[in-house]
């Protein structure tokens, strides 16, 4: 989940990169809403990436759909529309308008609540023809969102990026918009969460235990933590430096999780010493059940095998016994035979 402190730091890169460019000031409108992506979207997506543009280096295009609710918007679904572009131009593009009419009206007709909400493109950047596509979007949305998703994320993080279209003050007198970057979630109704958490225990590996995947996700946010408190780092080495103008909006949102931090004092941190020590004694103890109870189960194993063994042995002594036994009365019973005939003759 970007939160609002990772959107100020983007907006605040964002707006050194365009400093050497002093003619233009974004005007920034502070009442976009917020981009809630649904799963299905973020799954349709990489489907459309996959048969289409996988191992190559061209993107996809596609229309979302959804729904204003709770102050933010909600991007529910989505469907790939048909997109071409020069690979040697980039701002010589195609989108067939009339093919996303045809398909909206389609879904239309499964849920008329969903409405166009804007669109999606695949990658990690803004393209030179995006503003353009975005605005043919407007003939159908008033206030597009843009969503770039990237299928293969590289680093730990959510991996999209949503835009609105802002009118900026330039030069030119038909086009006057830029970019702007807005916060982005990923959530789900509980319907989704079924369907999600059903799709996650079908691909998961059967071998891993509960226990390594909590350690493993403990791990991977732990990892994400410390990028985000090294990109802060960074961030306040240059302010301190005098590479970065000072901005209010992410000095609010650090001491809004300054204020959020326990004090550290000499109880609490007793207190977390010992609900550490409580873990690892309960971890200590498991693992040594656990190499009892093996241990326990060798040696049944080696005592039934070894009676097993000895049950054959004498088995097999039992019965060269009985053959021995039955030879020698057999034997016995020859003998007086041949003696009778010997008196006879």
């Amino acid at each position: 989940m970007l939160s609002g402190f990772d959107m100020a730091l983007k907006n605040s890169a964002n707006s050194q990169s365009d400093s050497n460019d002093t003619k233009q000031t974004i005007i920034v409108n502070h009442q976009l809403p917020e981009v809630v992506v649904h799963p299905i979207v973020l799954l349709s997506v990489v489907d459309h990436y996959n048969r289409l543009a996988k191992g190559t280096s061209k993107r996809v295009v596609g229309t979302l759909l959804g729904e204003m609710m709770d102050g933010k918007l909600h991007v529910t679904n989505s469907f790939a529309v048909i997109f071409e572009e020069d690979p040697r131009d980039p701002r010589v593009w195609f989108l067939d308008h009339n093919y996303h009419e045809n398909m909206f009206q389609m879904f239309k007709k499964v849920n008329a609540k969903e409405r166009v909400v804007g669109w999606y493109s695949t990658g990690s950047k803004l393209m030179p023809c995006d503003l353009e596509i975005h605005e043919l979007y407007r003939q159908y949305c008033p206030e597009p969102v843009l969503v770039i998703m990237n299928p293969q994320p590289s680093e730990l993080e959510l991996p999209t990026d949503c835009y609105y279209s802002v009118e900026v003050p330039t030069d030119d007198k038909y086009f006057r918009r830029t970019f702007q970057h807005v916060p982005s979630t990923v959530g789900a109704y509980e319907a989704e969460e079924i369907g999600v958490e059903h799709l996650l225990r079908d691909i998961a590996n059967s071998d891993t235990s509960t226990l390594s995947m909590r350690i493993g996700s403990k791990i991977t946010s732990l990892e994400s933590l410390i990028t985000r408190l090294q990109d802060l780092a960074v961030y306040l080495g240059q302010i301190a430096e005098g590479k970065l103008p000072q901005n209010s909006e992410i000095i609010y949102q650090l001491q809004e999780i300054f204020n959020l931090l326990p004090s550290a004092d000499a109880d609490l941190s007793r207190a977390f010493n010992i609900e550490s020590n409580d873990e690892m004694l309960g971890l200590y103890m498991g693992a040594v059940l656990r190499v009892t109870m093996g241990l326990h189960n060798l040696i049944n194993n080696k005592i039934k095998n070894r009676e097993a063994k000895e049950k054959i042995v004498s088995d097999k002594i039992a019965a060269r016994k009985s053959s021995l036994d039955a030879t020698v009365v057999a034997a016995s019973t020859d003998e007086p035979k041949s003696g009778s005939d010997d008196t006879k003759k």
